[in-house]
């Protein structure tokens, strides 16, 4: 059985890994031959001092993330420690680099391990986290439509056209949404049947847990002492993506006129990118150039730019991941002699 699920993570990974690579492919397609030299020339002439900013900007927000993470965990009755808690947001997004998901599994464990707080609940906070960042991409939309409606509006219709003028892809859309939705409910079903059937049952009563617990960590959010702090941080955490971005346009000179406006959509459909595929390999920069190119930007200096934006992310991922990975074990070994004395 444990065969089983490693072998079903691998093949996640591989598709969604396989579909980001794809994206880099096709991106690169998109760029006419005698356009080249302008990609490789704008990668070149970038000014990737300004990516020192983007790192810190980026950073901070990932501080804010555990801040706020920290908030949701109060009402539940633990207050773990900052360090503990950056840590395991930080690992949890080197562990999204591979499988997709996997790091929000991997950071309640790593915080039930270290700070004795039920996974279970732990996972409740986590879609709270969700519900909110969906939330803020919704608003952060709103605001790009705000500013610039006939672009991105435009944009956005063309999209929907593409996915509804044929019948076929429409009427497959709808049935594997059906379909979806279907064996979710065959699931809640099932687990219903054997919980009144078998009520102590190990499986049962592990149901019972896993479902308590997730309640309970989804009540938090009525229960929060610090309702202000929660919203401005999950305020300044979006102002910082779009801070980020907007200074990540002007490493590149194709790019470096481009206003606000234009950073809040690129950030909003760039994100998009960020979801459907590992660390939003392919698709980050390919989103956000599809994006500028609406805002008169070639599609070659826009992926050019794009690309630059998606590897500075990666690498204050992959390198505060990595040093996230050694400093959790060694802090709670200083702290648990710290304690002892």
């Amino acid at each position: 059985m444990n065969m089983q699920k490693k072998g079903l993570s691998l093949l996640q990974y591989l598709l969604f890994l396989g579909l980001g690579i794809f994206l880099v492919w096709w991106s690169l397609q998109q760029i006419p031959a005698e356009k080249w030299n302008d990609f490789k020339l704008s990668l070149k002439s970038a000014n990737y001092w300004l990516m020192l900013p983007v790192v810190f900007i980026l950073s901070a927000s990932h501080l804010l993330r555990a801040l706020r993470w920290k908030i949701l965990m109060q009402p539940l009755g633990f207050k773990p420690s900052l360090p503990n808690v950056f840590f395991a947001v930080m690992i949890g997004y080197l562990a999204n680099l591979a499988v997709p998901r996997l790091g929000e599994v991997l950071k309640c464990t790593l915080l039930s391990k270290y700070e004795k707080v039920p996974a279970e609940k732990l996972v409740g906070t986590i879609l709270v986290e969700r519900v909110f960042d969906v939330i803020s991409l919704g608003i952060v939309f709103i605001i790009a439509l705000l500013t610039q409606y006939d672009i991105i509006g435009n944009y956005a219709s063309e999209i929907f056209n593409s996915l509804f003028s044929n019948r076929f892809n429409t009427l497959s859309a709808f049935s594997g949404v059906i379909l979806a939705i279907g064996i979710v409910f065959l699931f809640i079903l099932l687990f219903a049947f054997i919980i009144k059937r078998y009520p102590q049952n190990r499986i049962s009563l592990l149901i019972k847990k896993i479902t308590t617990g997730i309640i309970e960590g989804l009540n938090s959010i009525r229960n929060l002492e610090q309702k202000g702090y929660f919203i401005l941080y999950s305020f300044l955490i979006w102002a910082l993506y779009i801070a980020g971005t907007w200074i990540g346009l002007m490493a590149t000179k194709g790019t470096a006129h481009l206003e606000l406006p234009a950073a809040i959509s690129a950030l909003a459909f760039a994100s998009i990118g960020m979801i459907i595929t590992p660390g939003g390999i392919g698709a980050y920069a390919f989103f956000m150039a599809k994006v500028l190119e609406k805002n008169n930007i070639p599609f070659e200096i826009g992926f050019a730019n794009g690309t630059l934006q998606w590897f500075a992310q990666f690498l204050i991922v992959l390198i505060v991941g990595f040093c996230c990975l050694g400093l959790l074990p060694w802090y709670n070994k200083k702290k648990i002699h710290h304690e002892s004395n």
